[in-house]
């Protein structure tokens, strides 16, 4: 039986014991977005429309009609919150606590931003960057102060998701090669995020830039494998993950802190060498896909990079992917998690 749904009302704390209290936090202002003008060729996302026409005739059913479905841009925003119900099943399943929802500004014009209630009752933030560049989403400085707090405390994990940056140049010649690149006619020449996660990627000493939006490469059984960095996962993220997502666009998390021994690459994806990019063309094989920083000083909790599409299902789910998502719900800390050794995330189940 499907459970009733709700909506328009005050969140209601999670108590703590048992499994990973989950949040997840949406950057973008829903209005915002919602009301840009379809007539503008960068900096948006697709209307409904759109994406009936371009996946003709995957959303030709009844449940996309206008009488049952938002049309414009407001009905593709809806597709991301659909997509990411299997994920926040998984994480109940394997949590015992339902996953909290938040967007920084949402349908009805509620601006949420983040404080110590909103964290209090929380042991893995997920900060999801879709705000476009242009809407100005910026992390204020008491967001930033209760973040390091929230981080203080032991079993923490803050999970950065910033989406791709397409179009970043001026060459209009290289914006068409990453269009060519990517392939996917639903995303503009130049798409650009996300302002609120690069602050706060800045004011916490990430040293990350989401950069691109690039292709992985396929095999004969789908999307091409990760390239695992042997005995760095601690964490035991990718224990029995060969592969993620297959999104046409994803971004290159570049680590700016050369040589740095903060921060650790756990994955790398094969780029699609088909298809010209000024990434590959420069020598490059694979891009950074999920990263992690161990706690260091007084910042007790962990912090992990990997992309938002990996937690949505509107570029296909598989068994591979589902594993991931359990591993990050059940990971050491956050309730009753004992981090899994090294030795086992290095082995043969990976």
């Amino acid at each position: 039986m499907t459970a009733a749904r709700t909506y328009n009302q005050a969140h209601v704390a999670r108590p703590p014991g048992g499994g990973r209290r989950i949040s997840i936090y949406w950057t973008w202002s829903y209005p915002w977005e919602v009301q840009r003008d379809p007539a503008l060729m960068e900096n948006r996302f697709s209307t409904i429309t759109e994406v009936r026409n371009v996946l003709w005739p995957a959303y030709e059913g009844p449940d996309y009609q206008s009488d049952r479905f938002l049309q414009g841009i407001a009905g593709t925003l809806e597709l991301f919150h659909i997509s990411a119900l299997a994920f926040q099943r998984v994480a109940e399943e394997c949590t015992g606590h339902p996953v909290a929802v938040f967007q920084r500004v949402d349908q009805a014009g509620f601006r949420q931003l983040i404080d110590a209630e909103l964290l209090a009752d929380c042991d893995t933030f997920m900060v999801f960057g879709l705000d476009h560049l242009p809407s100005d989403q910026r992390a204020e400085p008491a967001e930033i102060a209760a973040i390091r707090e929230w981080l203080k405390r032991d079993g923490t994990c803050l999970v950065l998701a910033p989406h791709h940056d397409v179009g970043f140049a001026d060459d209009l010649g290289q914006r068409q090669m990453e269009y060519l690149h990517h392939g996917d006619a639903l995303v503009p020449r130049q798409q650009r995020f996300t302002a609120f996660t690069r602050d706060l990627m800045a004011a916490l000493d990430v040293p990350v830039r989401n950069i691109w939006g690039l292709r992985p490469a396929r095999d004969d059984d789908g999307i091409a494998p990760l390239e695992k960095t042997v005995g760095l996962d601690a964490l035991g993220l990718l224990v029995g993950v060969p592969t993620l997502n297959f999104h046409p666009h994803l971004p290159h998390y570049e680590v700016t802190e050369p040589n740095s021994e903060r921060i650790r690459i756990l994955a790398r994806q094969p780029v699609d060498l088909r298809r010209p990019h000024p990434f590959s063309t420069g020598g490059e094989r694979a891009f950074n896909v999920v990263l992690w920083m161990p706690p260091e000083g007084e910042r007790a909790g962990d912090i992990v990079l990997v992309d938002s599409t990996h937690f949505t299902t509107l570029f296909g789910g598989t068994e591979s992917l589902e594993r991931f998502w359990r591993n990050l719900a059940t990971m050491r800390g956050g309730g009753e998690g004992e981090a899994r050794p090294v030795a086992e995330a290095a082995g043969a189940s990976v």
